[in-house]
């Protein structure tokens, strides 16, 4: 059985003292027999306070972001050598903020997430279509593009490494969750691929996230359905008690 993987992206919110806050506020609730993988994404100059503050807990940090390249005149960016030195240990990679707000590509995607890997970071690849394209009908050719272009002449053994997020991209930030039937139709594309483009051993073994307005009410009946691995968390992952419940539905599915 694949273990969960819950993981909170906390986009541009929370400044370093509030991270802080909601950490110490996060490890009284008992983390440490916790068996799903939880992975908190801060902005970038949080992460240092979070990795103290969540000292021995089995909680693991990444970032939001990295350039494509190692190093160079890109004021304002972060590289993957940095990010790893910071004490990250994963990357979000083409979240659908930065393909629509910051021009990512499928060829971006892919710089970066080889970037990453040299880099020895986990990347946290997030694919999804928006709301024209599936009314149009186009979310398979989307889908099936974006992993061809994002995932070009990377190995076998890198792909091991990989988490995969599927975002609906009209389903983040507007309210509109996928339905359960709508999100397990798609994460089975993406692994049926996995399997076709790699072998059956990789598609069964990779993780693949729902992210698009997954919240407590709704966490259950997305973890339950048979290729969804975790869930890629927005706004619910800024309140300690919501992100911890969706946690503890993922450790119940865990036992049963």
């Amino acid at each position: 059985m694949r273990k969960f993987f819950i993981a909170g992206n906390w986009k541009m919110n929370y400044s370093i003292s509030e991270t802080v806050e909601f950490c110490r506020q996060f490890r009284v609730k008992g983390l440490n027999n916790i068996s799903s993988d939880i992975v908190l994404f801060p902005p970038s100059i949080s992460i240092q306070a979070m990795i103290k503050t969540l000292e021995d807990t089995p909680v693991k940090v990444g970032g939001q972001n990295i350039h494509q390249e190692f190093s160079g005149a890109f004021t304002g960016e972060i590289s993957a050598e940095m990010l790893y030195d910071s004490g990250s240990e994963f990357v979000l990679i083409g979240h659908s903020e930065r393909r629509q707000y910051f021009n990512e590509t499928d060829e971006i995607v892919n710089k970066k997430l080889k970037i990453a890997l040299k880099s020895n970071l986990t990347p946290v690849v997030c694919i999804g279509e928006s709301l024209d394209q599936r009314e149009s009908g186009k979310t398979e050719d989307v889908i099936l593009r974006q992993i061809k272009e994002g995932f070009k002449d990377i190995s076998e053994t890198e792909m091991e490494k990989v988490v995969i997020a599927y975002e609906p991209i009209w389903a983040i930030g507007t309210g509109l969750t996928a339905t359960p039937e709508q999100a397990q139709e798609i994460h089975n594309i993406i692994r049926n691929t996995i399997v076709e483009d790699f072998s059956p051993q990789l598609g069964k073994n990779l993780r693949i996230l729902y992210g698009g307005s997954a919240k407590v009410k709704n966490a259950e009946i997305l973890l339950s359905e048979k290729d969804i691995d975790g869930l890629l968390i927005g706004g619910a992952s800024l309140k300690v008690n919501d992100f911890y419940e969706i946690i503890k539905i993922a450790e119940k599915l865990t036992k049963k």
